[in-house]
């Protein structure tokens, strides 16, 4: 170990060099020394390459930066406290995927900010950042943008969003839009499964109920549960806790969207019967709170259980 750690430290100590190529050949050494011996992560950070790092995210140099937030991300896999006890930190990865000099130094920063994310405590401190969460919801808004760097956007965005807090604010920042683009739209593998998770997750504050009526969301989510849309059972399970938050949440505002509920009733039953058993319960919630909103509003399902 303690060769490791010399290792460590001699590149490190290169970090700090006049010469900007020894500054970079050193980010590449240490890129490839976290990704390929989890042991190093711990002595790299501790060697102080952390805030040395974070300058070579504000670089011109698109080597430099793909680099330096590569191996950030390394680090953050088996060592997160490290990297947010550095403050600045957050806003360089916010830079990068504003300014990013290349698709992937974007991808990664998005994949480092999912890792972050996976401690409940940095999401209050993460999701309070408008500069940062502005440019994820871009990176999943274009159709040019690499399918990678859309699904790990979207990871980001659900971590952001276990926070229940952070829900309103993704919602004003227009996170709605895109994320129901993507599933009317996009047809790449994964993206309609990831999408729908942070829906979900988003309907879970008062501001969804008007925010999915302007995009027809409610319909969206019924199409999705249609049985003749072959919607995957994770799709529909995402579907159903999307319309459970947004009755729940929205409360009465959210009752007028109760009939075009009504026409998901099937696929509800499905979910109830053959989901994870998460899912399950979610889907009785569902069906239970659709039919008390149904006797208070006048309405009625499309067909009933038998």
């Amino acid at each position: 170990m303690e060769v490791k750690r010399q290792a460590a430290r001699s590149l490190v100590q290169r970090l700090s060099s006049e010469s900007e190529r020894i500054r970079t050949d050193a980010t590449c050494e240490l890129r490839l020394l976290s990704k390929h011996d989890p042991d190093s992560r711990l002595f790299i950070a501790e060697a102080g390459a952390v805030p040395l790092l974070v300058q070579s995210l504000y670089s011109v140099e698109a080597n430099a930066q793909e680099n330096a937030v590569a191996t950030l991300f390394n680090i953050s896999i088996s060592h997160r406290e490290p990297l947010m006890s550095m403050p600045v930190l957050v806003d360089a990865l916010g830079h990068v995927l504003r300014h990013p000099k290349s698709p992937s130094a974007a991808q990664t920063a998005a994949a480092t900010l999912h890792s972050l994310l996976v401690v409940d405590a940095y999401r209050p401190i993460i999701g309070s950042k408008p500069h940062l969460l502005t440019p994820l919801i871009h990176l999943i808004q274009y159709s040019d943008s690499p399918t990678r760097s859309i699904k790990d956007g979207l990871k980001a965005l659900f971590g952001v969003s276990l926070y229940p807090l952070n829900r309103s604010r993704l919602v004003e920042l227009g996170v709605v839009p895109p994320l129901f683009n993507l599933v009317v739209k996009d047809s790449r593998i994964g993206i309609v499964e990831d999408s729908t998770a942070v829906i979900a997750q988003v309907a879970g504050c008062y501001e969804s109920v008007e925010a999915f009526r302007q995009v027809a969301g409610v319909k969206v989510l019924v199409d999705l549960l249609d049985v003749s849309t072959g919607s995957t059972i994770r799709v529909k399970e995402n579907a159903v806790s999307a319309l459970l938050n947004l009755l729940q949440c929205g409360g009465v505002d959210a009752g007028e969207d109760v009939r075009e509920m009504g026409f998901a009733w099937d696929g509800i039953l499905e979910v109830a019967e053959t989901g994870s058993a998460k899912a399950k319960t979610r889907a009785n919630d569902l069906l239970n709170l659709i039919g008390e909103r149904e006797r208070r509003f006048g309405t009625y399902p499309a067909s009933s259980p038998s």
